[in-house]
This record gives structure tokens, sequence and C-alpha cells, in this order.
């Protein structure tokens, strides 16, 4: 049945070759894949460090940064301090700024950190008892998946032996008949 009755409708075509190539779907989808790589890539990062914080003292700041970077963002949890812009994350960067003034080791600053809020905020947490688990968790979960995978496969390779185990005298008859003219 055909159908002309229906009006084609009518299309702007692209006038030269090169404007009809851009209309092409992937070449669109390729631009807008480069252009958010390039805005993710090479966008400079920034800190949420702010300029009332910086230290005089190039060094300490130096030595605060370095300190900052390994302590975990209590409020985002995944973040250091020196990345944050939590305000807890804000004062936890003051205070390491404080103890750094006084004149406290980078040691001490951390053991000082470490006693108000807990090892939580350490982000490479020490190995420990109580944090075996951390340490060890995802090696034992992999050992136990290729355990449950070993298991399966033995399991059904060893199911899928044909036996003739509970056929009758007839029926292993004809299996074999079947099986020779196969070969």
């Amino acid at each position: 049945m055909k159908f002309s009755h229906i009006p084609l409708i009518d299309r702007p075509t692209a006038t030269h070759p090169i404007v009809h190539s851009f209309l092409n779907r992937k070449i669109i989808t390729f631009f807008i894949f480069v252009a958010l790589s390039l805005t993710t890539f090479y966008s400079s990062p920034t800190f949420a460090v702010e300029p009332s914080e910086v230290l005089a003292d190039t060094a300490l700041e130096a030595r605060a940064r370095d300190i900052s970077k390994g302590f975990r963002c209590v409020v985002c949890q995944n973040q250091s301090i020196d990345d944050s812009n939590a305000g807890l994350a804000r004062d936890m960067r003051l205070l390491v700024r404080e103890r750094l003034v006084v004149g406290d080791t980078n040691a001490e600053v951390t053991d000082y950190i470490v006693s108000r809020y807990g090892s939580y905020v350490l982000l490479k947490p020490p190995l420990n008892k109580s944090t075996y688990a951390l340490w060890y968790g995802p090696l034992l979960i992999l050992a136990l998946g290729f355990l449950i995978l070993l298991v399966f496969f033995h399991r059904r390779q060893s199911s899928s032996v044909l036996t003739t185990e509970g056929l009758n005298d007839e029926e292993q008859r004809r299996i074999k008949a079947l099986l020779e003219d196969e070969e």
C-alpha cells in the first residue's frame, strides 16, 4: 500500500559539503567529548585554603599544606582538609597552622589532630588491630570470590559429564548407536 497522500517534510539541506559533515551526529558527539575532556583535565585545581589562612612564613605554609593533605575532611569523607570547603575542614586547617606556629613538629601536629578527632581523619590509616579489616578485607573478599568461582566451575564441569547410570539396556544401546553414527 502506497502512502502517496502523505507529503514529504522539506528539510533544509546543506549547500556545502563541509557544512553537511558537521551535521553528522558522530562528529558533534566527538566535539562535545573533546570539549568536556579539555575542561575536565585542563582546568586549574582549586584549593579551599583561603588567603586569610595562609601563613606569612612560606616554609611553615608548605609544611602546613603537606600535613593537611594527609587528613580526611570529616564532613566530605573522601577529600583532604586542604581540598575541602567545609567549615570543619577550615577549623582543622587553622588548628594545624596554630600548632606549627607554636613550634610543633609534623609528627606532633598529626598526633594532636588524631587525639582530637580519632584515627579516622588519617587518609592513610596505620596498620594496627583496629584497621586489619580495612587493610586485609579487600584481599579476603577477592580470595573468597576466587574460591567461589573455582567451586562453581568445578561443579559445573563435573555435572556436565554424561553418565549412563540409571538407563535401562535399551536406552544405553540407543545412545551407543547414536554416538557411533556421529563418528
